[in-house]
């Protein structure tokens, strides 16, 4: 990680107490434990609702400004992998007088509660695992408290296991035996469970460093193993972990913790600011970042990086105060005044930053990664090369098998009582193996995926004429070369490949599905090339399990289609079909034609019926008016037929009651509507003014920053997209200003760190990302990582050496294609 990165990285929370602190260990008014550069987090969170773990709840350790720890729990395994069962939050009672914090849990399948308790003790915390009953005989053996430092805190460091010096591994390398008995995790296949490392009363972690180093003790006397979860899947973590004893309550596992505090830590000043740079006349507002111990400096300046490497200071500007965010305190520097190109650095009170420019072009090219390398390697069933590099193979082209009736899948999909199809469950449905992108750092296609970028791009297109080439596609013969123009625009190729997939749903079952997602967990993980995720032979059940015949193969590893009816689903497709069809006139007729055709009759046929609402997960849909609104916005636009406005006209009572999300569609609507439409609309967008404004002021960046288990960098987008659409509709109510805000967010002005949320773009980018590269630390270039990730109740966290949090570096297709947009806005708006 880069020396300025890993300064501006430094947020905070730490676990157990240190051995130089000016006062102990205490219990905030947040709930935590906190000291300087200590702070321990009891439950303050909960586990990822999308998935079982996702590393962000139980006892957790923030060390000198870093998350190092988390999980502390009961688990069924040494090792729990992201689907493992976890307990479930029954009560937290925090006492404020003793420090005392009390949590109740309970694993409903096992009738089994118990207890996680923690209390101040010297420069540590106790923590212990307290049991009404004794436990259930099933769980004797498998259930024990764990603690789970992340492994990239501590690569390259070592351990002492009641004074016994070892090494924490770089690479996993640790014993491993079969498991005779399934796991309680949904997994297939052999079965193993990782041995330990070491094992040993008091574990001193990283002793050798005063910034990491952490002491555990079993003060009932048993003993703690020290695990590496990285053996059994590649996003593992080191645990620390005590076997809960059979026949006992009370106290059944006590440990005391202590991390070290460094004497007087203060956690290095993060300068928020562009990693891009600056258009000439825009606003320039750096912020910075100050540990509540830190003393602000008065002013910063900016300086002029010069041919000879010399520096002119272009301006001393004012720090000026703005308050406290979260948990730390923010100053802003405004260089608006500074206008003229260059090379620049903001230096902060002996911190310089890195270089930037200020330049009138500045946007003109950084949405090139996104379209030139980006999109290309999600593009599904092609073969993907980068001169000597192959991406990936012609992937899935035995998709896909019906998917079973009844069924939760492992991620987010499942079905209802009926297919809703012709096909039976585990029949193959022709025709799903062409278009489409992989939806994320996985290799599904999620139809409210492809459909989103479909529309975004098919706007940015036709706003901004992006008719560059760089990328050879060719559809015929499933083949990408990367850097190799062929004479058509790459964004008109990508809108062609996502509408080649919509059509095929169309053609194959009569409607929009939710999507084509891996069967279980065999698969699903993958890490590597998507070619070898399925043998490409379509599953024929008369043959054996290692048997091929005539193209086909009796390996059930093909995709699985889930296919029930959803009419947010087929909206949402009209949409982006009716769009299609305008940007690939020209292009490609037959498909425009095709596009507009099931865009018009699937419209009649849903209007011809009540709603189908089947709902399930985050696949089946948005909202059920914005998803209609949308396609009768599209349709309107190619075909300015009335029905279209008049349906808009009617939807707009309710939409106006989410105006917020459905702001982007009015104003696209409004000049094809009546004249009367507008100034209907226009107290909506008076209110939405206050709104806006009111967000924009809770935090010293000027954008909504959410607060849910996956980050806002898309909810930061569509606040500056709207910004923009209404600006162009309504200038004299609506400024530019937040497009602005939002574009310097994503390029490096935001909490935590002030890396580039856009691998690539920018001098300091993500490099470390949750791609489907990612178990080689590294980055797919234009990709869009979620951002900075609150983790309550106070703690701003996006990691660079680390990407399996998939909450803050998960790549997501509809991300690439809004800031390709978004860039592009800010371009016109800056000229």
């Amino acid at each position: 990680m880069k020396l300025r990165a890993i300064a501006a990285c430094v947020s905070a929370v730490a676990l157990m107490a240190g051995q130089a602190f000016a006062a102990p260990l205490h219990l905030n008014d947040k709930g935590y434990y906190e000291a300087r550069g200590v702070n321990v987090l009891v439950f303050s969170n909960w586990y990822d609702g999308l998935f079982s773990d996702s590393k962000i709840s139980g006892v957790e350790l923030i060390h000198h400004g870093i998350r190092t720890a988390t999980n502390g729990d009961v688990r069924m395994s040494s090792t729990p992998g992201q689907w493992d069962l976890i307990g479930q939050l029954v009560d937290r009672k925090v006492d404020p007088k003793t420090g005392v914090i009390d949590v109740t849990l309970k694993y409903a399948e096992f009738d089994f509660t118990y207890h996680v308790r923690s209390e101040p003790h010297g420069d540590g915390v106790t923590v212990s695992v307290v049991l009404d009953k004794p436990l259930p005989e099933a769980l004797a053996g498998r259930a024990g408290f764990n603690l789970e430092f992340v492994p990239s805190a501590y690569f390259h460091k070592s351990y002492l296991a009641d004074g016994k010096a070892g090494e924490f591994p770089r690479y996993p390398s640790s014993p491993m035996a079969l498991e005779p008995e399934a796991r309680f995790a949904p997994q297939t296949g052999p079965q193993t469970r990782t041995l330990p490392l070491a094992s040993a009363k008091t574990f001193v972690l990283a002793p050798e460093d005063e910034m990491r180093r952490v002491t555990v003790t079993d003060t009932d006397g048993g003993d703690i193993g020290l695990y590496d979860g990285r053996n059994q899947a590649q996003n593992g973590w080191y645990v620390l972990r005590t076997l809960l004893p059979a026949n006992k309550t009370g106290t059944v596992v006590s440990w005391n913790v202590t991390a070290n505090a460094v004497p007087n830590w203060v956690r290095a000043p993060n300068i928020g600011h562009s990693q891009l740079g600056y258009a000439p006349a825009q606003q320039k507002v750096a912020v910075v970042e100050l540990d509540p111990n830190d003393m602000p400096a008065k002013t910063a300046r900016i300086l002029q990086i010069q041919a000879d490497g010399s520096a002119t200071v272009a301006l001393t500007a004012q720090a000026k105060p703005w308050g406290k965010y979260l948990r730390y305190h923010y100053l802003t520097v405004d260089f608006s005044s500074v206008t003229k190109p260059g090379l620049y650095e903001i230096e902060y009170n002996g911190q310089k930053t890195a270089t930037f420019r200020i330049a009138a072009d500045i946007y003109a090219d950084a949405w090139h990664p996104t379209n030139d390398v980006y999109f290309p390697v999600a593009m599904d069933h092609m073969y993907v090369k980068e001169g000597y590099r192959v991406w990936h193979g012609d992937s899935h082209k035995d998709d896909a098998l019906q998917a079973p009736v009844n069924e939760e899948h492992l991620d987010l999909y499942g079905s209802g009582p009926t297919t809703d199809t012709r096909f039976k469950p585990f029949e193959h449905i022709p025709g799903l193996n062409v278009g489409g992108w992989f939806d994320a750092g996985d290799f599904d296609i999620r139809t409210q995926s492809q459909y989103a970028v479909v529309q975004q791009l098919v706007d940015a297109y036709e706003k901004f004429h992006l008719d560059r080439d760089d990328t050879s596609i060719d559809e015929a013969h499933r083949l990408v070369t990367l850097h190799t123009p062929d004479g058509q625009p790459d964004v008109v190729q990508q809108i062609a490949h996502g509408t080649i997939q919509l059509v095929a749903q169309f053609h194959a079952v009569g409607h929009a599905i939710s999507g084509i997602v891996e069967p279980d967990l065999t698969q699903y993980p993958h890490l590597g090339d998507a070619v070898t995720k399925t043998d490409g032979l379509i599953y024929d059940p008369t043959l054996g399990p290692f048997e091929e015949k005539d193209g086909r193969s009796g390996r059930r590893d093909d995709r699985l289609a889930y296919t029930n009816k959803s009419s947010a689903l087929n909206y949402g497709s009209i949409a982006a079909l009716a769009g299609a069809s305008r940007v690939l006139r020209g292009h490609d007729d037959a498909l425009a034609d095709e596009s507009l055709a099931i865009a018009k009759r699937v419209w009649a046929e849903e209007h011809s019926h009540a709603p189908d609402l089947f709902r399930h997960g985050n696949v089946t849909g948005g909202d059920l008016v914005t998803e209609e609104l949308s396609a009768a916005v599209a349709l309107l636009i190619t075909t300015k037929d009335p029905q279209y406005a008049a349906r808009i006209d009617a939807l707009w009572p309710e939409a106006s009651k989410k105006f917020a999300l459905n702001a982007q569609l009015i104003a696209r609507a409004i000049p094809y509507m009546p004249a009367a439409f507008k100034a209907r609309v226009r107290p909506a967008v008076v209110a939405y003014k206050t709104e806006a404004d009111a967000l924009a002021a809770k935090n010293p960046y000027g954008v909504p920053i959410t607060e849910g288990g996956w980050a806002g960098n898309g909810a930061v987008m569509n606040y500056a997209l709207t910004a923009a659409a209404l600006h162009e509709t309504y200038p004299d109510i609506v400024s530019s200003d937040a497009v602005f805000r939002g574009i310097d967010y994503l390029m490096g002005t935001h909490p935590g760190h002030n890396l580039s949320f856009v691998s690539g773009v920018g001098t300091q980018s993500k490099e470390v990302a949750y791609g489907n590269n990612r178990a080689d630390f590294t980055f797919i270039a234009g990709g869009v990582v979620p951002g900075a990730l609150i983790i309550k109740p106070d703690y701003p966290e996006n990691r660079e050496d680390y990407p399996f949090f998939w909450g803050e570096n998960e790549y997501v297709i509809p991300e690439g294609s809004l800031f390709i947009e978004l860039v592009n806005t800010a371009n016109a708006l800056s000229k």
